[in-house]
């Protein structure tokens, strides 16, 4: 039994063999070079990532700071995800011209749109750097010396780095600071927006298919990279040309079948598959509930006002889609770890290590103690727990509604003793009051019944006492915010002082929030949820470097913080539940199959059942004619690598990545190979409703589109 969770331990944190698992450092790729060229790969680490020649990373960026992106062009075009750029098609968005709804295609470079506050960036290099962060720390340095150190060091080291060139370097820790690297990258700002499918393509499905399987949707847009004429980052300019990139993808239309190799190449955000059974629980049958709920509370009544008329539909969508994103993934995430019996299998590892930790105490090797983490891990816990629980209550309750977030924003100005500041932060405030009664005029019983219901069940979780004798109701109907104009006349000679601020803290919405700001976040609170945090990321960076220890012919991947990383694996098609087979890739007939013109989110335009209807796929379509949307397979992903380019054997793109299978939600705590899943866009449906669909024939033209 004791071999048997051993070997358990080893495959369940991919400290070995297991090839679908992890999220690999492009630089150190050398390492897995011959256990990917086993698999299928046909090409070299070298061709992924060389620091001295242009290479595939080259023809990757970090979309903003939130996704990834891919350059298919030598003129600065690239793809990403619908949802990536979804919040840039809606600023560009009018009920006159709406191109969330039907779609916007730039036929001529002047069309392009640009997009303000957009970033594309480029990773130039990365290199270990560990020595000289950790330059100075003995192991006798404590913990707020190290991190002054270590920031120190830092700060140098970046600095020294760009020095005389226009990069930007960032310096990140992995394996919770046992090692860590440098990035230097080269960060453009004139990014216009290309092209977009009409929604009713780009998120076909909606919230309802999000995180499932089969998928139909058509999730990507297009974006384009401008340069000055040395075909550097330079601000929006009406004289910048088209960048050009070191690399662009070749686009393959050979497209997939089960078992081929793939890999997924881009910005990863976050996983935390060291952590123990402490922090599995927490996010599962803790953290995880009591989100889904309050958010249930808020799409309940969102989803009921957008099916009033498109124009609520247009101002709700944004809203709706951010929330039910995490709202739908909780739910899979909680499905699958208890599936998996997460926490239990988690405490069978630590077992499997404190015994472990008790023999290499006993040899007195090196003379190093690992058999007090667990321990000291689990007490800091339980004082982080409480405190974190009230925190999710406070994010998902107190601030769910429009209400209390435009409070938040007003007590943020009463404590302001700078009263050049306040100015600054009240015409800001002002500016957007006014755009928000022009946007939302019909708004207030939707956000008033979300205050009222949220903060209702908080009260009743007993999470919040100070509501024992309070009237909802009268509170938001007696604030300035529910009236047009009242803010403004309220800030009229507004000055900064301690008089003014006292009476903005009497506005009922105010006063409701200084109360629960002030419960929630006492400095008791702060101190004790601080400490803790502190204490478990030491205690990590010592538990993982003890694993390490363990087992040191294994490769480790770290964790992913928003780094360019690689992960592979192949295509292949899984058994959600007894009796039931996914295959691994979808086809225009299922669109028409989920097709129901009274949902929104399963309308098919007449344009794509003319083309359906004909079969007019052209070049598009896989060897039976049918023409293939999307695809599945065992690559590692997470939030951030929605937008990345899915490759082949030959380093050609194939997909773009834009979700998880909800069975497998889980795989950023917990890894099942037989349950965890990307999706991905078959690039031939991306071509096909660029060209077929939407006649732009022009931006395929562009590519290196290979057979």
């Amino acid at each position: 039994m004791k071999k048997l969770f051993t070997l358990l331990f080893a495959a369940l944190c991919a400290l070995s063999a297991m090839a679908d698992e992890g999220m690999w450092i492009p630089l150190l790729l050398q390492k897995n070079e011959a256990a990917m060229q086993k698999s299928g790969m046909r090409i070299t680490a070298k061709d992924i990532y060389d620091i001295n020649n242009a290479c595939l990373k080259d023809a990757i960026i970090l979309f903003n700071q939130g996704c990834t992106g891919e350059y298919v062009s030598s003129e600065g075009l690239f793809l990403t995800n619908h949802h990536c750029g979804y919040s840039y098609i809606t600023s560009h968005s009018t009920v006159e011209h709406d191109y969330l709804t039907h779609g916007f295609w730039a036929m001529t470079r002047e069309q392009e749109l640009p997009c303000p506050g957009l970033t594309a960036t480029r990773l130039v290099k990365m290199e270990d750097v560990t020595f000289q962060v950790l330059d100075g720390i003995t192991p006798e340095t404590s913990e707020a010396d190290r991190t002054e150190i270590v920031e120190k060091n830092i700060a140098a080291i970046t600095k020294e780095a760009t020095k005389g060139t226009h990069y930007k370097a960032i310096i990140k820790p992995f394996y919770y600071g046992n090692q860590y690297f440098m990035y230097i990258n080269e960060v453009f700002t004139d990014v216009r927006l290309v092209g977009a499918p009409p929604s009713n393509i780009g998120k076909f499905g909606g919230d309802t298919d999000n995180w499932m399987w089969p998928r139909h949707t058509g999730d990507f847009s297009m974006f384009r990279v401008y340069a000055d004429k040395d075909n550097k980052p330079a601000a929006y300019s009406k004289d910048n040309k088209p960048y050009k990139p070191l690399k662009h993808f070749d686009i393959s239309l050979k497209g997939v079948e089960e078992g081929d190799f793939t890999f997924v190449f881009g910005y990863p955000g976050t996983t935390r598959r060291y952590v123990t059974s402490d922090q599995v629980n927490l996010s599962a049958n803790q953290e995880n509930p009591i989100r889904i709920a309050l958010r249930d509370i808020r799409l309940h009544h969102y989803k009921n006002a957008m099916e009033q008329s498109p124009a609520q539909r247009l101002k709700y969508a944004s809203k709706v889609a951010s929330i039910a994103n995490g709202w739908k993934k909780w739910q899979g995430e909680t499905l699958g770890i208890n599936r998996l019996k997460g926490v239990e299998q988690k405490k069978a590892q630590e077992d499997e290590f404190q015994q472990w930790a008790e023999n290499y105490k006993r040899l007195r090797i090196r003379d190093y103690d690992y058999t007090t983490v667990l321990p000291e891990l689990h007490k800091n816990y339980e004082a982080l727990t409480s405190v974190d629980l009230e925190w999710t209550y406070f994010n998902e309750a107190v601030m769910a509604s429009d209400f209390m977030g435009r409070a938040h924003r007003l007590y943020a100005i009463a404590q302001m003793s700078n009263d050049s500041l306040a100015q600054l932060q009240i015409r800001k405030f002002l500016k957007d009051n006014e755009r928000y009664f022009t946007d939302f005029a019909e708004h207030t019983l939707v956000d008033k019944a979300i205050f009222v219901e949220t903060f209702e069940y908080m009260h009743k979780a007993g999470y919040a006492p100070y509501l024992d004798k309070a009237d909802l109701g009268k509170i938001y109907d007696n604030s300035m915010l529910t009236k047009k104009g009242a803010v403004e006349k309220f800030f009229k000679g507004y000055k900064a002082s301690e008089k003014s601020a006292k009476k903005l803290l009497a506005d009922p919405a105010v006063d409701l929030f200084n109360v629960a700001y002030s419960y929630s976040y006492t400095p008791e609170k702060r101190s004790q949820y601080k400490e803790a945090n502190q204490n478990i990321n030491r205690l990590m960076r010592i538990y993982v470097k003890g694993m390490m220890t363990q087992y040191p012919d294994s490769n480790f991947f770290p964790d992913a913080n928003l780094t360019l990383r690689v992960a592979y694996g192949h295509v292949e098609g899984f058994t959600p539940r007894d009796g039931v087979y996914y295959k691994p890739y979808s086809t225009l007939d299922g669109i028409m199959q989920k097709e129901n013109p009274d949902i929104y989110d399963y309308v098919v335009t007449p344009r794509l059942h003319e083309l359906y209807n004909k079969k007019d796929y052209g070049r598009y379509a896989n060897a039976k004619g049918e023409m293939p949307v999307a695809f599945i397979a065992t690559n590692h992903t997470t939030g951030g690598n929605s937008g990345s380019p899915v490759l082949n054997a030959d380093g050609q793109l194939i997909g773009i990545n834009f979700d998880r299978c909800w069975e497998g939600t889980m795989s950023d705590l917990l890894f099942d190979p037989g349950y965890c899943r990307n999706i991905s866009l078959d690039i031939r449906y991306c071509l096909f409703i660029i060209d077929k669909y939407a006649g732009a024939r022009h931006l395929v033209d562009e590519m290196t589109i290979v057979r």
